[in-house]
């Protein structure tokens, strides 16, 4: 009888080790389940699957003379479309013929061309307004908005040499 015994007890381990091996494999796969590969994994800043280009002819903005208003700011922005569309503006290079501009509403504040690599953008206006950029690239022959306004603030200046300010520019349909 011993021997029917020993082989029980024997089984038993296995089974137990068995059961143990089991329910480890279910937990691994179950918390694997939802991972994906790097390359699968969706981007924190999904990017339009669309083209940059565009037939779009040089806007002929102008800004306001000077003492139409009484207050104004600076920008100085940097517009930065290989960062912000990797896949879609390798690509991109700046144009001396290139534009931004600040809009109230459809009133347009201000218009600057770019200046080694930076816009610096003179904005006349009255106080308390919101303020939207534009931009239209020569090389695309598009135009781009700011997705978020700005207030208008009186003798501030938006960004620095050392730090522009570089808007989140989305094209215009």
């Amino acid at each position: 009888m011993k021997n029917m015994t020993l082989p029980a007890k024997s089984c038993r381990r296995n089974k137990f080790s068995l059961y143990s091996v089991l329910c480890i494999l279910s937990v691994l796969a179950v918390s694997f389940a939802g991972c994906k590969k790097d390359s699968e994994k969706e981007p924190d800043n999904p990017q339009p699957q669309t083209t940059l280009y565009g037939s779009v002819a040089r806007p002929a903005w102008t800004a306001p003379e000077k003492f139409d208003f009484t207050s104004s700011m600076t920008a100085v922005v940097k517009v930065d479309l290989k960062a912000q569309y990797p896949n879609i503006a390798k690509d991109f290079v700046l144009d001396d013929t290139d534009l931004l501009a600040a809009f109230s509403g459809d009133v347009c504040l201000g218009v600057a061309a770019p200046d080694e690599g930076l816009f610096y953008l003179y904005i006349a206006g009255p106080n308390e307004q919101m303020v939207n950029l534009k931009y239209y690239s020569a090389h695309y022959k598009n135009l781009f908005e700011h997705k978020d306004a700005f207030p208008y603030l009186n003798d501030e200046c938006l960004g620095t040499v050392a730090e522009p300010f570089i808007p989140i520019l989305v094209p215009v349909p």
